[in-house]
């Protein structure tokens, strides 16, 4: 990589100037970009592929949303358009319809047709597919150009903005920029956190296991493709020879797996995290299967058998050349289709186990211009921003002493996704119940929490904004990385580079109050609230004073009357100064007799 210092030197390159440019076209890069140009900005969107999308087009077939009511905006207009275009195309009562799940499990053709089609909505935004990063400009401290180059021609570009925004999924170009990052994992002790470094976990009981240090190191969650199979044999391309590099051996762990009965059913079921009860107790579970509209399958690579192939195949990933991550990419594709191979061919596996895996297979009607196989690879987590604010486990878990996670007074996202990490290592002597790294959705810890705008402001470099790569430790980025929180935090950047232009100054400066109003009036949720959602007529205003320290716990309480204590005490928090005299009902222009209404029109004041 490589930085450039005005002035520079005269180049033979064409040249693009936007307010905004966003470098990654993950569901992250594509809502920052579609929430810049509804502000009436130009912008440009810059992707690595030739599709946009990410995972969400590239394989990952249901959105991971424990709690939907934590998640608006954008992403909850992403799964209305789904779930509207299998009710036009089907029926409202047909099977695709309800396999859909209100638009939050789909096809990725049909996650790429809704996505596109919300970008191409946008007359001011501007799509450059199948560029890579190459350099960057800056004026001090200030990001000012990148250039990029085409994969396929060779030919360079430049683009100038006001605010660039990073929407990789392996935070280039803040590395480029020259930000400060983090890669692999904290220790224990750096940030207090229970469940960092070295960790050894009991997937279904959650305790810890002999050889959990806690010590900090560079390894990385595992890499591994999304698959898209399809149970249609008229759909179906079958696999009939091994993939380059195919060595059975490989795979030989998952029938030892079989064989001392780890692929039973859970403990415990829960519903949406690839749980198929006809692959229980069978070799077919080192794959996970979630059924899709159109007689097909999302299929992920399950962590926890110990013959688990893709740990430790990522290494050297983040930090590597664009060609060594082509070279990691096509490895981890390759073990990919083997393992399907392996499942479906080896007579290791029993006939009535290759019965199962044999109805699965890549889907013709995917995938088409890529060989009916992803074109993303899940990369789960690479670098990490060093922002103004890091993001850790004690941020998603009870605050001490409080009913609700830690309140950020600049919180412009909830997450809520329990924190989950694919294995950091491959199978090793003496352990023997679950690989190291392996965290299990700690569902019984995670609650929904709030994440501050702090998170994507680097340190030092100014003009950018990074929502997807961000700020956290290891620990708390595998609760942030899914794609519809990634979508929140993408359409705040997107509004806060609109800001920053408004308002004359650098992201790190913005009026974060402004920015909150904003998104909430574009139904984002920066509070979670399990009493109400959108339909509470004081929605807005709660969340908004939800980052203020309102409320103790997950209740709004909106309707209840609000008492004179209470009124006090959050007039002090909001206004910084006592209440005024008299009744409550006298210190507005309009009748005030509930927690909701109080929190009206305290937010209309100005």
């Amino acid at each position: 990589m490589r930085l450039l210092l005005l002035p520079l030197l005269a180049a033979a390159l064409t040249a693009a100037d936007f307010d905004i440019v966003v470098y990654g076209g993950t569901p992250g890069g594509v809502a920052a970009a579609i929430a810049a140009a509804r502000q009436g900005r130009s912008v440009a969107l810059i992707e690595y592929h030739r599709h946009l999308g990410g995972m969400t087009t590239s394989g990952l077939g249901k959105s991971d949303v424990e709690t939907r009511e934590a998640i608006g905006g954008l992403f909850r207009e992403f799964t209305a358009k789904v779930r509207a275009h299998y009710a036009e195309a089907y029926g409202p009562g047909h099977e695709n319809v309800k396999l859909s799940r209100d638009g939050y499990y789909y096809e990725p053709s049909v996650a790429q047709r809704v996505l596109d089609g919300m970008v191409a909505a946008e007359s001011r935004l501007r799509v450059y597919t199948n560029h890579r990063l190459e350099e960057v400009i800056r004026q001090g401290n200030r990001l000012t150009g990148i250039r990029v180059r085409h994969r396929a021609t060779g030919a360079s570009m430049e683009f100038r903005g006001l605010v660039f925004i990073d929407g990789s999924y392996e935070g280039d170009l803040l590395a480029y920029a020259g930000a400060r990052y983090r890669l692999g994992r904290e220790s224990r002790a750096e940030f207090n956190e229970l469940h960092a470094g070295v960790i050894y976990q009991d997937y279904e009981t959650r305790t810890f296991l002999s050889g959990s240090t806690g010590e900090g190191d560079q390894r990385l969650t595992a890499y591994t493709y999304r698959l898209c199979l399809s149970t249609d044999p008229a759909n179906s391309r079958v696999l009939n020879q091994p993939p380059p590099g195919y060595d059975r051996t490989r795979y030989l762990g998952y029938i030892d797996d079989w064989k001392a009965g780890r692929m039973g059913p859970p403990k415990v079921y829960k519903e949406g995290v690839g749980y198929f009860a006809p692959t229980f107790n069978t070799a077919v579970r080192a794959i996970s299967i979630a059924e899709l509209p159109n007689r097909k399958a999302d299929i992920n690579m399950n962590p926890r058998p110990l013959g688990f192939v893709f740990a430790e195949e990522n290494q050297g990933y983040p930090e590597g050349s664009w060609e060594e991550r082509e070279r990691i990419s096509q490895r981890i594709r390759e073990l990919t289709l083997g393992l399907l191979y392996f499942l479906q061919n080896d007579e290791a596996i029993p006939a009535e186990h290759r019965a199962i895996a044999r109805r699965y297979h890549l889907a013709k009607d995917e995938f088409t211009d890529n060989d009916n196989f992803p074109f993303q690879l899940y990369v789960r987590e690479a670098r990490r921003l060093a922002g103004l604010y890091t993001l850790t486990e004690n941020d998603t878990i009870l605050a001490p002493g409080s009913g609700r996670t830690k309140v950020h007074s600049d919180a412009v996202a909830a997450g809520e996704f329990p924190i989950d990490s694919f294995p950091a290592r491959k199978r090793e002597k003496g352990h023997e119940v679950a690989l190291e790294g392996y965290i299990f959705m700690l569902d019984q810890l995670t609650r929904p929490y709030q994440i501050p705008y702090r998170i994507m402001v680097p340190e030092v470099v100014d003009g950018l904004l990074v929502p997807v790569a961000a700020s956290t430790t290891h620990v708390a980025f595998s609760t942030v990385r899914l794609e519809p929180t990634w979508m929140a935090l993408g359409q705040a950047a997107g509004v806060a580079a609109h800001l920053a232009m408004v308002q004359g100054r650098q992201p790190r400066a913005i009026n974060v109050d402004e920015l909150q109003r904003e998104i909430l009036a574009r139904e984002q949720v920066i509070t979670f609230f399990r009493d109400i959602d959108s339909r509470d007529p004081h929605y807005a205003a709660l969340q908004y004073f939800g980052t203020k320290g309102f409320f103790a716990d997950y209740e709004a309480r909106s309707k209840d009357p609000i008492d004179d204590e209470t009124a006090r005490r959050w007039w002090r928090i909001s206004r910084k100064t006592e209440a005024p005299a008299g009744p409550i009902g006298q210190w507005f222009t309009r009748p005030v007799r509930t927690r909701g209404e109080f929190c009206s029109a305290l937010y209309e004041l100005p």
